[in-house]
């Protein structure tokens, strides 16, 4: 059986599922939307959004025929405590997650635009 934190630390790993995460913190989009900043085919990205959802990251739901997705930030509160143990990390705060996802994206020269900009 797989460690729950093991999950989440592997789905943040990808700077493509981190970019998603960033975009699903304004609001809640259709895996189209999700796909659309993204050089990789709708099967790609629901692949990672397969990830997310699987890490608790994210949910899934059907609306009519669209197909949305959400951000579950409580998901994190298991590696910011997890974190939070040794002594150098204070609770995750989603507004200085989100900067630190844009500045890690943009180091990266990650050709995905974050939502916004």
């Amino acid at each position: 059986m797989t460690d729950p934190l093991d999950t989440v630390f592997a789905a943040l790993a990808d700077p493509t599922r981190r970019a998603i995460l960033t975009m699903l913190l304004e609001d809640d989009m259709a895996v189209t939307d999700v796909a659309e900043p993204f050089a990789m085919s709708l099967a790609g990205i629901s692949k990672h959004l397969a990830i997310l959802a699987g890490a608790g990251l994210i949910t899934q739901e059907k609306r009519g025929r669209v197909k949305w997705c959400k951000l579950e930030p409580d998901a994190l509160r298991t590696a910011s405590v997890w974190m939070q143990g040794f002594g150098q990390f204070e609770p995750v705060n989603l507004d200085a997650f989100e900067r630190f996802l844009e500045a890690e994206l943009r180091q990266d020269g990650s050709e995905a635009p974050l939502q916004g900009d």
